[in-house]
């Protein structure tokens, strides 16, 4: 996460007359939306013993119990300093998503005996087909990159070809492509062999484009000064420009991993054993899909989580140079 700013933002929230408005505005919307009668309203209603009172009257005073509570939340946080704001908001906003979870009325014996088989099974394939596909897609990414910013016409127009197709058929429908349509050419192709390559041709366009932009982004001096020390061409873009230029392109590549990772479960649809197959698959025994549903979508945040920390990390490393 980043939280130096270099830009000083008006302090909106500080003012009653914007913060005051929002409130009446949220106890308006929980009003509306009968908030007693979810899950967070009835434990307020129980905390506070609002019992005695009409549907009608306990929405309301459910209403503004929280409205109050986040007002003062809203109050405290805003005092503290930027770094514990933005955990403090995260791991409110991370409880509250949890909490909604919770009110399913889940069966967590059931989570409890699926969880391991997921793990072992979905979510290792689905990390190999993520990991292998985003190799490959960079490789492809700087191929691409460098035919665009060539001189070479042949070169050029595969480059513009392959990035237009790729990124204008959907990825589902290359999945079924690579699967069904090589075996019509007399090639049989194994269900993750084909995910992988559909996988690595569609964000390998993508990428195609934000390697480009990283090149690009390098002033030209820098390729005149290689060139007058003698530096070859391979030479000048491994040494001198990718390095400057992965400050630009680590940041949307890093993205473009995370939704590779969500986008891998397309692959299930050619019956490939990953994270959502199973998740799906699994909960259809006991009518359980909910439960199953939600502990993939929970994995699949953690590792986002995990992904975005690790691509600050190589963001900081790449940085440096204009760290202030």
């Amino acid at each position: 996460m980043h939280f130096a700013d270099n830009v000083d933002y008006p302090a909106l929230l500080g003012r009653p007359i914007v913060f005051l408005p929002l409130l009446a505005l949220l106890f308006e919307a929980l009003r509306w939306w009968n908030f007693a009668a979810t899950a967070i309203g009835r434990g307020l209603t129980g905390l506070f013993s609002l019992t005695g009172l009409t549907p009608a009257a306990d929405n309301v005073a459910v209403a503004a119990l929280a409205t109050v509570v986040v007002g003062f939340n809203l109050a405290v946080v805003m005092r503290l300093k930027l770094r514990r704001q933005v955990y403090i908001v995260w791991l409110e906003l991370a409880a509250l998503i949890l909490v909604f979870f919770y009110s399913f009325n889940l069966s967590f014996d059931f989570i409890a005996r699926k969880i391991g088989f997921l793990i072992t099974q979905g979510l290792v394939m689905t990390l190999y087909i993520s990991l292998v596909s985003i190799a490959i897609a960079s490789i492809l990414a700087l191929i691409g990159a460098m035919a665009k910013l060539s001189s070479n016409g042949i070169a050029l127009g595969v480059a513009n070809f392959y990035t237009s197709l790729f990124r204008g058929i959907p990825l589902l429908m290359q999945i079924y492509m690579i699967y069904m349509g090589l075996p019509q050419l007399g090639y049989v192709v194994g269900a993750v062999p084909a995910g992988i390559a559909a996988l690595s041709l569609c964000y390998g366009a993508y990428m195609t484009e934000i390697f480009r932009g990283g090149i690009e982004s390098i002033p030209k001096g820098q390729w005149e000064a290689a060139r007058a020390l003698g530096l070859k061409p391979n030479a000048t873009l491994l040494r001198i420009i990718l390095p400057q230029a992965m400050r630009v392109i680590i940041p949307p590549t890093g993205n473009q991993f995370i939704a590779m990772l969500k986008d891998s479960s397309l692959v299930s649809v050619v019956g490939v054993w990953e994270l959502m197959y199973l998740a799906r698959t699994q909960g259809q025994s006991e009518f359980r899909h909910i439960e199953m549903m939600i502990t993939a979508s929970l994995i699949y945040w953690l590792f986002s989580i995990l992904l975005e920390l690790l691509q600050g990390r190589v963001e900081r490393y790449y940085g440096r140079a204009h760290a202030r």
